[in-house]
């Protein structure tokens, strides 16, 4: 099954990943496996910067395409199912990635837990 990485998945799988699990940066590193990342998790990413609670290079996004994730686009199926969820997580950008993991038949790559109320696939990031 192919991936969809979290943000601090992203951000470990670029920059840090000794954090990961040994499964998720295996299977990450699998050629086998499409590893997606989503536009919600770039935007997370940039609000943290641009509030002084992360610090990245200013070009940080050219990394994704050098590590061979794929974007998700962020499509209307993806909002409406995001915003139709039940209401067991309040973060929007997590559930849009639980929109869009469903609707892509992905497994998340995370260590949160939120995913599991959703039935979505999980891999412990």
């Amino acid at each position: 099954m192919d991936l969809l990485l979290d943000s601090h998945a992203l951000l470990w799988a670029l920059l840090s990943p000794e954090k990961l699990s040994a499964k998720a940066a295996s299977e990450i590193r699998n050629p086998a496996r499409a590893v997606f990342y989503s536009p919600a998790s770039v935007w997370e990413l940039e609000i943290k910067i641009a509030r002084g609670k992360l610090t990245l290079p200013p070009d940080w996004t050219d990394a994704l395409a050098r590590a061979g994730f794929l974007e998700l686009a962020i499509g209307t199926t993806h909002a409406v199912a995001a915003a139709r969820l039940p209401w067991h997580h309040q973060d929007p950008f997590d559930r849009m990635l639980i929109a869009q993991a469903q609707a892509q038949g992905l497994r998340l790559v995370s260590r949160d837990q939120f995913a599991a109320t959703y039935g979505v696939p999980l891999l412990e990031a």
